[in-house]
């Protein structure tokens, strides 16, 4: 990997005990349902199994203290962001940027760099 300039990467995730409640992968899921109206085209469009899809929805559902995406009962389509929903998306896609600008400026990257560099 020589030649490669270092990064940072910070991933924020929102754990309730063990439990994943939010994350990158559940953020895309949010933000896909919110534009594709269900549960079944947002798995398509991320790759997901429904099933997978649909289990992330329900984790998010059960560890956030409201709901954050509504479902019509017995249906695959039908699905959408409830305000709490569209809110805590929000939310994180804030602090995804932060954490973007935090990683950027940090001075730790330029002492990767002087490290990484190869003696003349």
């Amino acid at each position: 990997m020589t030649g490669a300039a270092p990064r940072l990467k910070l991933k924020a995730q929102v754990l309730v005990g063990e439990a994943i409640a939010l994350g990158p992968g559940k953020a895309d899921l949010l933000a896909a349902i919110a534009a594709h109206g269900s549960i079944a085209a947002a798995a398509r469009a991320l790759g997901l199994s429904y099933r997978r899809a649909w289990l992330m929805v329900d984790a998010m559902n059960r560890l956030f203290a409201r709901p954050l995406v509504a479902t019509q009962a017995g249906s695959r389509s039908g699905a959408r962001l409830t305000a709490e929903g569209s809110d805590v998306l929000a939310e994180f896609r804030a602090l995804e940027a932060a954490l973007a600008t935090a990683a950027a400026e940090t001075p730790l990257l330029g002492r990767l760099v002087r490290a990484c560099a190869s003696p003349s």
